[in-house]
């Protein structure tokens, strides 16, 4: 995203936020409800009351800081109800097992790509100051190759976290 683009969004947000007017609810003889924020229209109407404008807020509340504190202790406050199901450990170790083959066939299919995408951003680089004078052109050829390249790194490196983080 270019930076004016990236700037424009950051004061459109900034304004947003800060943005405030007055709500009224209006209701008419037959009992229809109207809701208005121009002043003129609300002679007679009620002003509501929506608070703060700014970002959302999370529905759950926020949970205590616990200095020193690991997950396992944590774990034990909330205990498993009684009839949330179970496996048991065979099905366990071999969904497991399953998933550790699906990764490293994963993974083994992207390293492939991530090669010919290197391969084929090489052949682009080879070719780049023979046919073309203008540098800006090169850069915009090699551009997507870069990017496919880029793309394959990213997700070996995510299917590698993955399967360390596997039991």
């Amino acid at each position: 995203m270019p930076k004016r683009h990236l700037a424009l969004l950051l004061l459109c947000t900034a304004v947003s936020y800060s943005a405030r007017a007055e709500i009224y609810e209006c209701v008419d003889q037959s009992g229809n409800k109207r809701f208005t924020n121009i002043a003129a229209e609300a002679k007679g109407c009620k002003v509501l009351n929506v608070g703060p404008v700014g970002p959302p807020t999370p529905s759950a509340p926020a949970a205590p800081a616990t200095a020193g504190k690991a997950s396992p202790a944590r774990a034990s406050a909330t205990p498993t109800p009684a009839n949330f199901p179970r496996v048991d450990a065979q099905t366990q170790n071999t969904r497991d097992n399953d998933r550790r083959r699906i990764l490293e066939n994963e993974l083994g299919n992207e390293q492939k790509l991530l090669d010919q995408a290197k391969k084929e951003l090489a052949a682009q680089e080879g070719t780049r100051l023979g046919d073309e004078r203008n540098y800006q052109r090169v850069l915009d050829r090699l551009e997507p190759f870069k990017k496919k390249v880029k793309l394959h790194e990213d997700n070996v490196a995510n299917l590698r976290r993955e399967m360390a983080n596997m039991r």
